[in-house]
């Protein structure tokens, strides 16, 4: 077994102590009060650098309320978009220049939670589509989320066990290309684009935002390939 393989293992038995820490049920949490002029984002200074966010939060508040949490718990920066149906700010300046302010400095990571209603309530995996990330380090994240998963469900059979897809690894489905070419994606030095099945942000959303928690928490120290 290798030296990183072993790492990943050790992230598994983290995660299980985590359960303990967490719990099986995370508090609902609001986004953050809006910020700025327009009150089309709302913003959360954390952690220097690394930032998670929810673009299309108003539309998808299950995302908005994920990505709050998350941040609370790793003490990221949080960035949530709060425009109307339709107007999400993704790509637009002002949501730019509002994740580079959270970051207070260079963006070192970045990590966006969407939802994906294309094939139904609970069909399909969590897909990420990244930046910054070669295949070597796609499969070790893979891993490193299939551990983490795996180490919360084996206390909530309930709990549906939804597979991981890391680009470029794997193809997914939303590759988000165009943000990476012209919107926020292109800013980061390292970048994860999480897309979440519908039960993932609404039936099961307690634990899979601990399982999020968990793997961006151990993520960030996920060396590239050799």
């Amino acid at each position: 077994m290798s030296r990183w393989s072993r790492r990943i293992r050790r992230f598994a038995s983290v995660a299980t102590g985590a359960l303990l820490v967490h719990g099986c049920a995370a508090p609902a949490v609001e986004p953050p009060s809006p910020v700025g002029g327009e009150g089309r984002i709302a913003a959360r200074a954390g952690r220097p650098g690394f930032v998670v966010a929810a673009p299309d939060g108003a539309r998808d508040r299950h995302a908005g309320e994920i990505a709050s949490e998350v941040a609370r718990r790793t003490g990221f920066g949080l960035v949530v978009g709060t425009a109307p149906s339709g107007a999400a700010p993704s790509a637009g300046p002002a949501f730019e220049r509002r994740v580079l302010e959270t970051a207070q400095g260079p963006l070192r990571f970045y990590a966006e939670i969407q939802g994906d209603d294309r094939q139904g309530p609970c069909a399909g995996q969590i897909e990420i589509a990244t930046v910054g990330v070669d295949r070597d380090q796609a499969l070790r994240l893979r891993a490193l989320a299939e551990l983490v998963r795996d180490a919360h469900l084996r206390r909530q059979p309930e709990v549906q066990r939804l597979g991981v897809l890391v680009a470029p690894a794997d193809e997914v489905t939303y590759g988000a290309s165009e943000i990476r070419r012209d919107g926020v994606l292109r800013l980061p030095q390292q970048a994860l684009h999480i897309e979440l099945p519908r039960c993932a942000r609404r039936d099961f959303r307690e634990t899979y935002t601990a399982i999020l928690t968990d793997f961006l928490a151990q993520a960030i120290l996920v060396p590239a390939g050799r």
